[in-house]
């Protein structure tokens, strides 16, 4: 009997563009509750906005697809990172594992 290897992985991207004042953080609140992700998104001094998720690959994967399909035409640029998940933010499965910072 094989075991599947589960990867989890932590995604953090800076979003350049129209993307305060749009309703960004909340609309990426609301999708994340459809994916078992856990994370933050919070606006920036300098106009942009910081997404840090975390989860099973393919459901941060999946996610990011959603989100960008929903925001894209809000966003000039996105810097992202990929590492290792730390699970500072909690299980991707519960209800509350993803929040809006202010």
């Amino acid at each position: 009997m094989t075991q599947d290897v589960v990867r989890m992985m932590k995604k953090t991207v800076h979003f350049t563009g129209r993307v305060q004042g749009v309703g960004f953080r909340a609309t990426t609140a609301s999708i994340a509750r459809g994916f078992d992700v856990a994370g933050t998104v919070e606006n920036l001094d300098d106009g942009r906005v910081r997404l840090v998720v975390e989860g099973e690959a393919d459901q941060v994967k999946l996610f990011m697809q959603t989100l960008m399909a929903e925001l894209g035409r809000y966003i000039r640029q996105t810097d992202d990172e990929d590492g290792e998940a730390t699970g500072q933010y909690g299980d991707p499965r519960a209800l509350d594992a993803f929040k809006v910072r202010y």
